[in-house]
């Protein structure tokens, strides 16, 4: 599809810090397109995002890409930390889990691909630094949730995602593996909310934040796509 961008300046940026390397993807969370628009474009929220994309694919640009939005917040990603500067954020219009997390319309998701590869033919950044807001924020985020279609956005060559029978190294320790993917790991255990987030991404069929069997086989397949990648 072809691109058509609108511009709808927000006031709410500074300075980037950090050269690009990041990709995060949020959903809005709110009722309607209008009121996240608002919220994302109002001083006095102080938040915003380079992009929205509206459920009938329509692509807004609130923050020129050189500047640094207020979309990740607090959070971490490998050895990132201020996400913020490093990253390109893109909302995408949703209810979320708040207003019942309805699917992402087909037309919306071929707008979202759209733009990503857009942002990446620009910007080197690598496949394993395009993450949800859940990701880099896993004790305070779900975004974009257990219904983004992850698989469907590495198919257009946008992120990772290994097929259930992809191989992997058991050998690795889930914790390890996990941190070696980029969640950030603190301590000696794995917290729930760590599990939940890599659950939203990569074993959408339920998100329940324990670590069964099915979750260490599909952590062991990530961890293996993961350095996979690393290496091309």
């Amino acid at each position: 599809m072809s691109l058509l961008v609108t511009h709808r300046p927000s006031p709410n940026f500074n300075a980037r810090k950090r050269l690009i390397s990041a990709l995060i993807l949020h959903y809005t969370g709110m009722e309607t397109a209008e009121a996240a628009i608002e919220r994302l474009c109002d001083p006095e929220a102080g938040v915003s995002a380079h992009y929205v994309v509206e459920e009938d694919g329509s692509i807004l640009q609130l923050v020129a890409e050189t500047e640094r939005a207020w979309h990740a917040g607090q959070g971490r990603w490998a050895c990132e930390t201020d996400l913020n500067s490093a990253s390109i954020g893109i909302e995408i219009v949703n209810g979320g889990h708040e207003f019942g997390l309805p699917p992402y319309p087909e037309i919306q998701i071929e707008a979202v691909i759209a733009l990503c590869r857009d942002i990446l033919g620009r910007h080197a950044i690598a496949p394993d630094h395009i993450i949800g807001h859940s990701d880099m924020a896993p004790d305070r985020k779900a975004d974009p949730g257990e219904r983004f279609p992850w698989a469907l956005m590495a198919k257009a060559g946008i992120g990772v995602w290994p097929e259930p029978d992809a191989p992997g190294d058991a050998a690795v320790p889930a914790a390890e593996a996990l941190a070696d993917i980029g969640y950030a790991i603190e301590g000696e255990g794995l917290c729930a909310s760590v599990i939940t987030a890599f659950q939203r991404r990569f074993r959408q069929n339920r998100v329940d934040g324990v670590l069964d069997a099915e979750t260490i086989k599909r952590i062991a397949q990530v961890h293996h796509a993961y350095r996979k990648a690393a290496h091309r």
